[in-house]
């Protein structure tokens, strides 16, 4: 039973989320209204983005002068194979704006109570796993061109990769896997995350659902995919500072990008309201102390 939750969800609705046909218009519409989120929760945004560039920093710096050397590329490139999931948080505060409920910094964390925190968890771990192959890819592609060596320091490792036939072909074959796993991504996540949020569907759900809209809408997804993949390079650029700004608009636009590829919920689920303690009178004590008392 625990896994045909956390499969597909606890609804009792046979019906499959409706999905949509969008276009480029969507999704400039919903990049507008992920900088409107932004500007109206900045502060919240920072503090649930800043750990991404920092992360990022200290795993480059990890790999600088050491064998990992090869990897601070894979590491940094396959950061948007774990974005949607690092945006979580993102998705929740859009969720509760835009249904005018409190948007404080406190909410991002209302996804631990959440019906479909199992399969969250297991889409994120899911993502992780994808990362993970990807440097297992990246380290066999760069020990297939350049062997087993311990690699030389950074300036000569630099002037390998870009002034050699290895270091081209790296780049190229690189590249090209690297492309291979984030469609891959795109298309089992493009909308997972902002639907699980949103209903208790479970996981095989949400994948299904989000390659449902890729496949709907083929162009508009891919020009969704490199809209992405530019602000992030760009934002990525400055020692990765600029993800701050940048992580916390996409993962607003793409809640927004959810409610325009998928319908709304005819059965809309309830909000989870903290159950907090009664206030007690000093002259209810000691019977207070058991739980007959109403």
């Amino acid at each position: 039973m625990t896994n045909s939750h956390l499969l597909v969800g606890a609804s009792t609705s046979t019906a499959r989320p409706v999905v949509r046909r969008i276009s480029p218009s969507d999704l400039y519409d919903s990049l507008a209204r992920g900088v409107d989120d932004f500007v109206a929760m900045p502060s919240h945004a920072i503090f649930l983005c800043v750990i991404y560039p920092m992360l990022g920093i200290f795993l480059i710096a990890l790999t600088m002068g050491n064998s990992l050397l090869p990897l601070a590329f894979p590491i940094a490139a396959g950061f948007a194979l774990v974005g949607p999931l690092a945006a979580i948080g993102l998705y929740e505060l859009s969720r509760r704006r835009e249904s005018g409920l409190d948007s404080s910094s406190e909410h991002t964390l209302d996804v631990l109570h959440s019906p479909s925190l199992g399969a969250i968890i297991a889409l994120g771990l899911l993502l992780m796993g994808i990362f993970l192959m990807w440097l297992v890819v990246a380290e066999a592609l760069y020990i297939a061109n350049f062997g087993y060596a311990t690699p030389p320091p950074l300036a000569q490792f630099v002037r390998n990769v870009l002034t050699t036939h290895a270091g081209w072909r790296l780049i190229v074959i690189g590249t090209g896997i690297g492309f291979l796993f984030a469609v891959l991504v795109l298309t089992i996540s493009a909308v997972s995350f902002p639907l699980l949020l949103d209903r208790d569907v479970g996981a095989a759900v949400a994948v299904y659902t989000s390659i449902r809209v890729v496949a709907a809408n083929p162009m508009t997804m891919a020009l969704w995919g490199l809209i992405v993949a530019a602000l992030l390079l760009v934002a990525s650029i400055p020692f990765f500072l600029g993800l701050t700004v940048v992580m916390p608009v996409l993962g607003h636009a793409t809640w927004h990008l959810y409610r325009r590829a998928v319908e709304p919920d005819p059965n809309p689920r309830l909000e989870y309201v903290s159950q907090g303690r009664p206030r007690r009178s000093a002259a209810d004590f000691p019977s207070a102390l058991f739980p007959t008392r109403k």
